[in-house]
């Protein structure tokens, strides 16, 4: 066991640079009730994160759409050094028993990563959850408060943030999302 660590860990240290690792193994959050993937497709605009090393840009937000297999297709995006940046995804519904835990993956040789719905009244705001554990022994997770619109009421997001905490999801270090100046064209 001690080689086997000894061996990934190096591996992991890009990831784990860039989150805080927690001890033990991932929460088990409750996901939404009765998910409806209809409900949630369209523009959702980032307005607070746990902080990630694959998003550094402002203006960040993600499309979903429905593609012709039942997957879904996720275009995200970010202005970083005053340039838009995009990438494409999909997202899959992995155990149709809980349709609000997706899968997400942007490349088609890396595996799909959790991101759990736990909350939406898909109208006004999201949240999300993804995480990943090592070999059960520490876990490093991201958080996501959503939008339909760039901002959102601090009583909203008070209220996202209990959820998270009351889920065993550590949200201290959560920020807000730089959402300003997202207009002009690139």
């Amino acid at each position: 066991m001690k080689q086997s660590i000894t061996l990934i860990l190096p591996l992991l240290l890009p990831l784990i640079s860039a989150q805080v690792p927690h001890w033990g193994a991932c929460p088990e959050p409750p996901v939404q009730a009765n998910f409806n993937m209809k409900k949630f497709l369209g523009r959702w605009y980032e307005v607070a994160k746990l902080p990630a090393q694959f998003e550094k840009g402002r203006c960040i937000e993600s499309n979903f759409t429905m593609k012709a297999d039942g997957s879904v297709r996720v275009v995200s995006s970010e202005i970083l050094k005053g340039e838009l940046r995009t990438i494409e995804g999909n997202a899959v519904v992995q155990d149709m028993r809980e349709p609000a835990k997706l899968g997400i993956s942007f490349s088609y040789v890396l595996p799909y990563t959790p991101y759990w719905i736990l909350s939406t009244d898909y109208d006004n705001s999201a949240l999300v959850y993804s995480c990943t554990d090592v070999l059960r022994l520490f876990h490093v997770d991201f958080a996501w408060i959503l939008g339909r619109t760039r901002t959102l009421p601090v009583a909203t997001i008070s209220k996202a943030k209990e959820l998270f905490n009351t889920n065993n999801i550590d949200v201290t270090r959560m920020i807000m999302s730089k959402q300003a100046g997202c207009e002009k064209d690139y």
